[in-house]
C-alpha cells in the first residue's frame, strides 16, 4: 500500500482551499460589515488592502502561495514519517 502524498495533489488542495476560504471571508466581510475580518487579512497577507480588485487578487494569489508554502513543508515531512513508520525508509 502507498503510504506517500502526492506533492502536487495536496499543493493544489491546500492552495485551492486557502484561496477559497479567502473569497468567502472577502464576500462575508462585505455582507455583513459589522463583523468584518479584513483587519486579520491585512496582517497576513502583504500589500492586502480593504477593498479594491488589485488588492482581492493580490489577496488570492498569496493565499494559494501559503498553501504551497505549507505543502512543501508538510508533505516531505509526512512521506519521511511515513516511510519510517512503515519500515521503508531505513
Amino acid at each position: 500500500m502507498k503510504r506517500t502524498l502526492s506533492l502536487t495533489a495536496f499543493g493544489n488542495a491546500t492552495s485551492l482551499f486557502l484561496a477559497i476560504t479567502f473569497t468567502v471571508c472577502v464576500a462575508f466581510d462585505l455582507l455583513i460589515p459589522g463583523r468584518a475580518m479584513y483587519q486579520a487579512w491585512q496582517k497576513l497577507l502583504p500589500g492586502f488592502e480593504w477593498i479594491s480588485w488589485k488588492s482581492f487578487l493580490l489577496g488570492l494569489v498569496e493565499s494559494y502561495g501559503y498553501g504551497w508554502y505549507a505543502t512543501l513543508i508538510w508533505v516531505p515531512l509526512y512521506n519521511v514519517f511515513a516511510a519510517r513508520s512503515s519500515g521503508t525508509g531505513r
